[in-house]
């Protein structure tokens, strides 16, 4: 069983995945993490929506001028989204939930990428939020805070070195 320091040290953001789709299984492995995210008061404002859809993969891909490209070639897709409604703190409950993702699915030997869209612009009139929840049917009342992309690597990625950590960034009782 690997070590959670060791999940984190590996878990790095792939862009490249195999034209392989990801196992049910694995699937709703990673959805019961996301169910068991904290969240504020228990309020569990987030939502998840699944896309595996070739075509909506490549549309998603186009929600940001630069750096979503790759989700037109990824096997599946997670967006999360969360109710600002139901909760001050949605955007930490949501960035939670996604990060759990993540994490789930390096446990289960799939990459990853977080691909930012809460306060990120489709067009110069269109936020990709706005883009997003209209292409996905998303309620007017849910927030989309990113797309996380999964599938098996089709890339390799170092772990981290811990020799080059910012250990200058660490402090104890005061700055």
């Amino acid at each position: 069983m690997t070590s959670f320091y060791e999940l984190v040290k590996n878990r790095r953001s792939i862009r490249k995945y195999e034209d392989r789709a990801v196992e049910q299984e694995k699937i709703d492995s990673i959805l019961r993490s996301a169910l068991m995210s904290p969240a504020s008061k228990r309020t569990n404002g987030w939502e998840f929506i699944v896309v595996d859809d070739r075509e909506l993969l490549q549309k998603m891909s186009t929600c940001r001028e630069l750096g979503s490209k790759f989700v037109a070639d990824a096997p599946l897709a997670i967006v999360v989204c969360a109710s600002p409604e139901k909760s001050d703190v949605w955007f930490e409950d949501a960035s939670i939930a996604a990060l759990i993702i993540q994490l789930a699915a390096q446990d289960l030997d799939l990459g990853s990428c977080w691909v930012q869209v809460y306060n990120r612009m489709h067009t110069e009139t269109e936020t990709s939020g706005e883009y997003i929840r209209s292409l996905l049917n998303i309620p007017e009342s849910l927030e989309v805070l990113n797309i996380v992309t999964l599938g098996y690597k089709n890339e390799d990625r170092k772990p981290y070195d811990e020799e080059k950590l910012s250990y200058d960034k660490l402090h104890r009782n005061t700055f």
